[in-house]
């Protein structure tokens, strides 16, 4: 009989953290298999009950998928929302039929401090990735991307070239989340009208998304469309109110 060498609330605590940091760093991607539970008895040394726990709580907050018979998969992306969605750039422009585009402008690495407005929700002191991109449509600008990436949840991200490969679609194909908040307003271009070509009073439609994995901010980002490239879209279904 196995024994847990640690008291099992620890145990399976680390269990569950060891399985969500491989999964945010990018190391296990949506649809890889998570190591079977006799797996994860041997390399911890203990029951299938403190296992067990570790996968039910991974689970529960949408990181893992588990199958009877066939084990516990990391969980697709979600790109379906109640709210709303920032698109993936990249197929949006190119499921219009247009040759897509891909300009990274400023690429840096700071840390997260007090005085920054409006920043991802990271703690203080955190490291965060910030990225300028500007997405083009058969050579025409099409948007400006202002991306912040937590590099304290999603490490890996500071190994990618975002200059061949749109951050967002970068994410999506490699960190779930589980959380999201999204914003829509309209405003004038501002300073970002010199990288679209446009004045800075033209009118822009400007998206905002912020997403979390359980409580850690994953990313934030900031796009910005001259009025009339990009529209957003929704079907609603009439529910019949009782009389």
């Amino acid at each position: 009989m196995t024994i847990d060498r640690e008291p099992t609330v620890s145990l399976h605590r680390r269990i569950r953290t060891d399985i969500e940091l491989r999964i945010m760093s990018g190391e296990l991607k949506p649809g890889d298999r998570i190591p079977f539970e006799h797996e994860l008895m041997d390399r911890y040394s203990c029951s299938r009950m403190t296992v067990n726990k570790a996968l039910t709580g991974l689970a529960a907050t949408g990181l893992i998928e588990r199958r009877r018979r066939a084990g516990s998969f990391v969980a697709p992306q979600r790109i379906d929302m109640a709210a709303l969605a920032i698109p993936d750039m990249r197929a949006e422009i190119e499921g219009r039929g247009a040759l897509y585009g891909l300009d990274l402008i400023a690429r840096r690495i700071v840390r997260r401090s007090a005085t920054q407005a409006a920043e991802i929700d990271a703690p203080i002191g955190a490291r965060v990735l910030r990225l300028l991109c500007l997405h083009s449509a058969d050579g025409r600008p099409f948007a400006i991307e202002h991306r912040l990436i937590n590099l304290d949840t999603v490490s890996k991200a500071a190994e990618v070239d975002f200059g061949a490969i749109p951050p967002g679609t970068w994410l999506l194909e490699n960190v779930p989340w589980t959380q999201a908040e999204n914003r829509i307003s309209a405003g004038r271009a501002g300073p970002d009208g010199s990288h679209l070509g446009i004045d800075s009073t033209f009118a822009c439609l400007v998206l905002e998304r912020q997403t979390w994995r359980a409580s850690d901010a994953v990313t934030h980002v900031r796009q910005v469309f001259p009025a009339g490239v990009f529209s957003l879209t929704a079907r609603f279904a009439a529910v019949e109110r009782a009389s």
